[in-house]
């Protein structure tokens, strides 16, 4: 495990690298402080509370302070990236929030914590003029709004049918790009439309084509963060066919339109603002 320190304080951000496969043994460890962590790629699964999740890229795994854990490498030989912003207690307390939404475990890629999880990343590789714990304390807002409203069930499924799950997220999410639909994806897990579309909902948290949809707004938020071709360029390189479609969906996703979350990206104080104030609202 490589772990880089990006940022100390109150909100502490670190980077970790992960390179455990199927052989690696598994041990039991503890959460220091609270966190929220964004899966930028890779997989892994996380076992807390007598709870299982398998987590995939765009996920994001909430830890509670104190708690023991353990995570699991038995379906994927490629490791496993994560952004991880832990919790000073006072900035828990600050935030207000109940305590079991600080006990949440693994959440499924959910588009609104997306889009702010690539703004992160692209603060941490200078492609953004976001402060990489600006971006973190945004996440953890935007998660905070949500926690009341989605819970997601502890994942039961064999260990056979959380390996192609996994599998065929990992694939989407390498092929997100192309024309895909749910027929030619259930085909590469070797399984009937329907039965793959119920195994794959109850192991990752969300339907192929929303794992699809959302794997291109995590693409279009990398390179709108760090790219300077026009946003009809930026849809058609992350997958999506129609603009407007593309227009609507990030903007539901990043509280935004890509053009102004461009602008965010970059540094403009005012669509900052924007977007602070849209998640105060939520939160309240």
């Amino acid at each position: 495990m490589q772990v880089a320190h990006l940022h100390r304080g109150a909100l502490s951000v670190l980077d970790f690298r992960c390179q455990a496969g199927p052989h690696t043994p598994s041990a039991v460890e503890r959460h220091d402080l609270t966190s929220v962590s964004y899966v930028r790629c890779g997989s892994f699964g996380y076992r807390a509370r007598g709870e299982s999740f398998e987590l995939v890229a765009g996920s994001v795994l909430v830890g509670h302070g104190g708690d023991e854990f353990v995570c699991t490498h038995e379906h994927h030989h490629g490791g496993d990236e994560c952004l991880s912003f832990k919790l000073a207690a006072e900035l828990v307390d600050e935030f207000g929030a109940r305590p079991r939404h600080w006990q949440a475990g693994g959440l499924p890629p959910l588009p609104e914590l997306m889009v702010l999880g690539e703004l992160a990343q692209a603060a941490v590789t200078g492609d953004s003029d976001f402060g990489v714990d600006e971006a973190g304390l945004l996440l953890v807002g935007r998660y905070l709004a949500l926690a009341g409203q989605r819970r997601r069930a502890p994942l039961q499924a064999q260990a056979r049918d959380r390996r192609r799950a996994v599998e065929i997220a990992l694939w989407l999410d390498e092929n997100a790009h192309e024309d895909i639909d749910l027929q030619a994806t259930a085909a590469q897990a070797g399984l009937s439309a329907w039965h793959f579309l119920r195994l794959f909902a109850r192991v990752v948290g969300v339907t192929p084509h929303q794992y699809l949809l959302r794997a291109r707004l995590r693409r279009a938020a990398q390179l709108l963060a760090g790219d300077e071709r026009p946003v009809t360029a930026v849809a058609l390189d992350a997958g999506f066919a129609d603009l407007s479609n593309f227009v609507r969906s990030f903007h539901r996703a990043a509280g935004l339109p890509p053009r102004h979350f461009r602008h965010a990206a970059r540094g403009d104080r005012e669509r900052i603002a924007a977007l602070a104030r849209r998640l105060d609202r939520r939160r309240h």
